[in-house]
């Protein structure tokens, strides 16, 4: 029997709570006052109508470069409203990493903070599309960088649009966000993601974490990644229940806000479980509503730490990606274990673990590539925006190669392993080698690199190793050196914490640079760590 899914679109299921729920609190950020689902449909009209008379058309791509706050949210489902797109832009990216987003996308208008203007000041003659930034801030209180041909606006223009419902016709198939995802061998692919594909996150989130209209969420992820806004907010909005919006993650105060704001579900992802516990124990630890804890990936100790400082009951885990959803998730009432992502969930994708090189099928218990595909159309990733290529290398065999690896059990359920792609995945960011590689290369004293995860000390996660090789007769510049050159031109997340300047790099007959090579070697008694020499990197 085909499912309905008429209605999965973020701005049609708004005003159906808001209808069936108009005073209830929905939505709060920091220590404001709460918004009813009433006030939050009106503001997203606002925005949607406003956007609409500034000749945002259906279709549309609008960069929104923003720190978590509500215009966030209201960009996202006004435009949803009148069919056009929001492109949800890292708020570290800049130089190359900017302008192939701006590039890539199109956009000709965009949403930033204040901060960011010196960023896109600096790409604006690379991003010929781009011609408004709207912001929100008083623009008699900032300063604006001496913009070439880019006219800077106030985003309440766009927000004292009319709160009249909007009637532009947008279906579950039309594309509702463009999310960037890093690459490996390329740049960022902007992962086109339509209205069901959307749906569907946080609709699994609700199923499978239990959520209902008595549960609060506390949101500290960013917006511009798939757990702040689709598994989170969209998730509270499916269930009816309310959440609270934090600017960014913040460990010292993360347990606090939880408490003070009542919140009974929260997420944390790979190193910010070490980040809080790490913090200073209170005796008020135990004092929370949490009832279910989000955390991935977890280890036992990690699981038992926090079960037993936090007193949290229950824990969830699952297996997603931007581009396919979150096929795989720990049922509630299944044991929580450590690693296990859980079971497929079978009404709405295919999954199996398959030999990366002939993508056959293993048996159950042997270690391969985790392969997704979906059940239902509309509700998995429709390519990589500009980037057929990529799409169909993706896609080969008619699976979608998700490069992470894992095992299924007896049971059926799925186990993460690790990754198989040269992605670096660093404080929760997936970092693309080749970009790092890029702006290594425009060096003058820079030949080769190659860029490389090795572990971190702490949560098993990664940091970036640049090794590095000299173009003949350079003058070799010290690794300071080297990174104040790559701090302007890239996020402060993706910049290498380990310099090591090596002779050759690896490579096959074909020359094709050998990074596995470089990973298993790991870190020689030369590499050179910025932590060690108290380098700091700021945001």
């Amino acid at each position: 029997m085909a499912v309905d899914k008429s209605n999965w679109v973020v701005g049609k299921i708004l005003a159906e709570q808001a209808r069936a729920r108009a005073d209830t609190p929905f939505i709060q950020y920091e220590d404001g006052a709460p918004l009813t689902y009433a006030e939050a449909h009106a503001a997203a009209n606002r925005v949607g109508n406003g956007f609409a008379r500034a000749g945002v058309g259906f279709g549309e791509h609008v960069v929104t470069m923003l720190h978590n706050r509500l215009e966030f949210l209201w960009s996202w489902i006004g435009l949803s409203r009148i069919g056009a797109v929001q492109v949800a832009v890292n708020t570290a990216y800049k130089g190359r990493f900017l302008t192939h987003v701006l590039t890539n996308c199109g956009a000709r208008i965009a949403v930033a903070e204040p901060e960011f203007l010196p960023w896109l000041a600096e790409v604006e003659d690379t991003a010929p599309d781009l011609e408004i930034v709207y912001v929100p801030a008083d623009l008699a209180a900032i300063d604006i960088p001496a913009f070439k041909r880019v006219e800077v606006r106030p985003f309440d223009e766009i927000a004292a649009g009319p709160p009249d419902d909007i009637d532009t016709e947008v279906s579950y198939r039309d594309i509702g966000m463009i999310m960037y995802t890093s690459g490996t061998t390329g740049p960022s692919k902007g992962v086109l993601m339509p209205h069901g594909h959307l749906y569907l996150f946080a609709e699994s989130v609700r199923l499978h974490l239990g959520l209902s209209a008595e549960d609060r969420y506390y949101i500290c992820m960013p917006l511009f990644h798939a757990q702040g806004i689709l598994m989170q907010f969209y998730g509270t909005l499916l269930a009816g229940g309310s959440a609270v919006l934090a600017k960014q993650f913040r460990a010292s105060t993360w347990m606090d806000d939880i408490r003070k704001h009542q919140a009974t579900v929260a997420n944390l992802l790979g190193v910010m479980n070490d980040f809080v516990l790490h913090q200073p124990a209170k005796p008020e630890d135990r004092d929370n509503a949490l009832r279910i804890l989000c955390a991935v990936p977890v280890t036992d100790d990690t699981m038992t730490a926090l079960r037993d400082r936090f007193r949290i009951p229950k824990f969830a885990e699952l297996f997603g990606m931007t581009e396919c959803n979150l096929p795989v998730h720990r049922p509630l009432d299944a044991p929580d274990e450590a690693g296990c992502s859980g079971k497929v969930w079978d009404e709405y994708f295919e999954v199996i673990v398959a030999n990366p090189d002939t993508d056959e099928e293993l048996p159950t218990g042997e270690v391969g590539e985790i392969l997704v595909r979906p059940k239902e159309p509309f509700c998995f990733m429709q390519g990589y925006n500009g980037m057929p290529d990529r799409t169909v290398e993706t896609w080969r065999n008619f699976w979608f190669h998700t490069g992470d690896a894992g095992r299924f059990d007896d049971r059926g359920y799925l186990w993460y392993i690790d990754r198989i792609k040269d992605t670096i995945r660093r404080r929760g960011e997936n970092i693309s080698s080749y970009e790092v590689e890029a702006v290594l290369l425009e060096h003058p004293a820079v030949a080769e690199a190659a860029a490389v995860a090795v572990k971190a000390d702490e949560g098993g996660e990664d940091e970036v190793l640049a090794c590095i090789v000299l173009e003949s007769g350079a003058d070799r510049p010290t690794p300071e050196a080297l990174l104040d050159f790559c701090i302007p031109r890239m996020p402060y997340f993706a910049v290498p914490r380990y310099i090591d300047f090596i002779d050759e790099v690896p490579k096959t007959p074909t020359q094709k640079i050998q990074k596995n090579k470089l990973r298993d070697r790991g870190l020689s008694a030369a590499a050179w760590d910025r932590e060690a020499v108290g380098y700091k990197v700021r945001r």
